[in-house]
């Protein structure tokens, strides 16, 4: 198996393909003949699926300078990169240097995290990190500006960041089979996003106004349940009761005439600053504190009528369920 995966490589380097397929081989580790040299740099698809693969090569010359560098991050010109049906337990920073990556597949494996680096992706198209053991998405998956397909079904998700919102080419969002109780206020807003699945998350009681006319997968969610984990907010209506998202500090009603000063405070300095972002800087926590200064970067979601930026508190409002033919809508 050795000698003729060595063979398969050779083949490819010397003929300078494309598309490499190295699936099913029972490989156990990445194999490092695919970064030596320099005859793999014109590589574009790579697919590696039903493997037992546990890592991906990191940077090995930063710890030994005598060495050349072996990394994920040498193929510079990868656009297609699939591990789906492996062991993965790390995905290495390195990822974050495929500047060319446009797809990439991770499912069913068994990873915990993605590092910060995949932001740094920018042409990345789509993402698909299904059937593994994510509690959170990476910190900054909301710099992948090209996302268009997002796909994290059976994970261990309990909640979302509202920054997922701010994507602005993300079509399709898949989050089925977590532990989702709440969404951001603001999913939805984007006129790109159009196909929204939550299906199986029994906690999930409520969806998003945004989400009105959108194409939608709620089935499974709603079931009773208790929850232990997380503390939120809720917000009742007759006999149903709707967790807010954990961001959600306090909830107004149409009876509030007068905004809090905080409240007040934080829309003047969104309104100042929101254009340019780099002069957020230049708050410091000194005049306002870290969580606030966040929060000015993303606010907890946009009024459903008037559109002003919503901060410290949110005024909640059930919308029925209809079926439409944008709707596609499964009721538990």
């Amino acid at each position: 198996m050795a000698s003729e995966l060595c063979k398969t490589i050779s083949v490819a380097r010397l003929e300078k393909h494309k598309n490499l397929f190295l699936n099913y081989r029972n490989l156990h580790h990445f194999p490092l003949e695919l970064l030596k040299d320099e005859g793999l740099q014109h590589l574009e698809r790579l697919y590696m699926k039903r493997n037992s693969l546990t890592t991906l090569p990191e940077n090995l010359a930063q710890k030994l300078p005598n060495l050349v560098e072996l990394s994920i991050g040498s193929l510079v010109k990868l656009q297609c990169l699939d591990l789906s049906d492996n062991a993965l337990e790390i995905v290495c920073p390195e990822i974050g240097r495929l500047r060319a990556l446009r797809h990439l597949r991770l499912a069913n494996n068994q990873l915990q995290f993605l590092p910060p680096e995949v932001g740094d992706l920018k042409e990345l198209q789509t993402l698909d990190i299904s059937t593994n053991r994510l509690l959170a998405l990476p910190e900054r998956l909301h710099l992948c500006l090209s996302l268009q397909y997002l796909t994290v079904d059976r994970n261990r998700l309990w909640c979302v960041p509202r920054h997922l919102c701010q994507l602005p080419s993300l079509n399709e969002l898949s989050m089925a089979g977590n532990r989702l109780a709440s969404l951001p206020v603001d999913l939805g807003r984007s006129r790109e996003l159009q196909y929204v699945y939550v299906d199986n998350n029994v906690q999930l009681k409520g969806l998003p106004s945004y989400l009105y006319n959108k194409v939608i997968g709620c089935n499974g969610c709603g079931i009773p349940i208790q929850l232990s984990e997380v503390r939120l907010l809720t917000f009742s209506s007759g006999q149903l009761t709707v967790f807010l998202p954990a961001e959600v500090k306090a909830i107004g009603t149409e009876n509030d005439r007068v905004l809090p000063l905080q409240e007040l405070t934080m829309r003047s300095l969104y309104r100042t600053y929101h254009r340019l972002w780099k002069d957020l800087n230049f708050l410091s926590p000194i005049s306002l504190p870290r969580s606030l200064l966040e929060l000015l970067h993303c606010p907890l979601g946009h009024c459903h009528r008037c559109s002003e930026p919503m901060f410290t508190f949110v005024y909640p409002k059930l919308f029925p369920l209809r079926e439409t033919p944008m709707a596609g809508l499964q009721q538990s």
